[in-house]
């Protein structure tokens, strides 16, 4: 109704913005988005385990290792089984990277010295024991996110959310890629603090779990003490190394990294998965050799490394550390699905800490329409099984995020007139 000088009332605004705003305020909330990722890591594990046994019926072997049967049935949480066993394997001087049919479906394809990681979960009842695992490794990830530099909680938060989808796939998995991703981000962290025995520690933990880790390394070349950081890195390298001997003697440790660079190497041409590799597959019908790619993908990856007058700017750095977390899945050829958490937040980290580019958020937003929602159990199945799937979605537009990381950093110039940007390396 008309007020008494004829004027139309004023509207009153409804309550579902600001119950929105108050729900966004609770959401990044450290306690909120932090603790999630804790509950999801434990939640995930528990939801495998009460999965019961899975089967795979009788796989007459696998490309890359000896012809065996695996007749099942194996347990939904066969890849934490894989790593429980990997320490009763080595105390008792059995070959790690041999078939075990009986106990699990697959090979261990860690190093030793993971092997030896897996002690204390060795004597868990399994229940237990995958929870525990997941949420160790959701752990790290967590005091990693916290300690980040350079990002207010807001980030953080929005961070956190985004990575979430592939979060959850990779603890549904049980697999390390959690676990690796929080590393990675400790080693940024330490890198900036000048913490040079922290920073190479945690690079080399990368590496010995997953080999493709010691890639980061190339972070090392941006810091003045770059030469105390690799000294330390081949020190760790080395220390970590024969940890092993611990339980095994020197010759049966030889052994197993023989054997295990052997069943890397045949690993290596089994299959081509959701990678550069398969979207050229997948595109344009070209099938180059995995080495080949990947020398082309690191040749691109160290064209950054030549605007050294950027090293000292922190966005420069963060910049090529998102663009390192990219790289290293999408020219894996091995890449799994759950592998995918490091590349996401790669593509978070690089969206997040310049949130007013809408150019990002909408590059981030494919990001996280084809690589996560498109690839989950929200997509259709025939959308997934005629599209997603045989066109490699996946990896497409990260490929696309990582080549502007590239450039940015190749490119990165600070505008005259403006501050230089303060860090720790600086």
């Amino acid at each position: 109704m008309p007020t008494s000088d004829g004027t139309a009332p004023t509207a009153t605004p409804r309550a579902l913005p600001a119950a929105l705003v108050r729900l966004g305020g609770f959401l990044l909330k450290p306690r909120v988005y932090l603790g999630f990722l804790l509950l999801l890591a434990a939640s995930a594990a528990i939801h495998m385990l009460l999965l019961g046994p899975q089967s795979f019926g009788v796989v007459p072997g696998i490309p890359y290792g000896p012809k065996t049967d695996w007749p099942g049935p194996y347990s939904h949480v066969n890849n934490y089984l894989i790593f429980k066993q990997s320490f009763a394997h080595l105390a008792a001087g059995k070959d790690i990277y041999g078939p075990f049919p009986a106990e699990h479906f697959d090979y261990f394809k860690y190093s030793p010295t993971f092997a030896l990681f897996m002690a204390p979960f060795a004597f868990l009842p399994t229940a237990l024991g995958a929870v525990l695992f997941n949420l160790l490794n959701a752990s790290v990830l967590v005091v990693a996110i916290r300690r980040f530099p350079a990002l207010d909680d807001r980030a953080r938060g929005l961070l956190s959310w985004f990575i979430a989808p592939e979060f959850l796939g990779a603890a549904q998995n049980l697999q390390t890629n959690i676990l690796l991703l929080g590393l990675l981000l400790l080693a940024f962290h330490y890198c900036e603090r000048e913490n040079a025995l922290a920073a190479s520690l945690l690079v080399v933990l990368t590496f010995y779990v997953k080999i493709f880790g010691l890639f980061a390394a190339l972070l090392f070349l941006l810091y003045p003490k770059r030469t105390r950081l690799v000294l330390y890195t081949v020190g760790w390298l080395a220390i970590l190394g024969a940890l092993p001997l611990l339980v095994v003697a020197p010759e049966q440790l030889a052994f197993l990294y023989r054997s295990w660079l052997g069943l890397l190497r045949a690993d290596r041409l089994a299959f081509v998965g959701m990678s550069v590799m398969g979207w050229l597959r997948a595109w344009f019908g070209i099938d180059p050799a995995p080495l080949a790619v990947l020398g082309a993908g690191a040749a691109l990856a160290l064209i950054p490394l030549a605007n050294l007058r950027a090293f000292r700017e922190f966005g420069f750095r963060l910049t090529y550390f998102a663009s390192l977390l990219i790289w290293v899945v999408i020219f894996n050829h091995k890449a799994e699905s759950s592998t995918f958490v490091i590349a996401m937040c790669g593509v978070g980290l690089w969206t997040f800490s310049e949130p007013r580019r809408r150019w990002r958020l909408a590059l981030a937003s494919l990001c996280f329409l084809f690589t996560s929602v498109a690839y989950s159990d929200l997509a259709p199945g025939s959308w997934k099984a005629h599209f997603v799937i045989p066109y490699v979605l996946k990896v497409v537009p990260l490929i696309a995020v990582w080549l502007v990381t590239v450039v940015q950093a190749a490119t990165w110039s600070r505008k005259i007139g403006e501050p230089a940007e303060r860090g720790l390396a600086a």
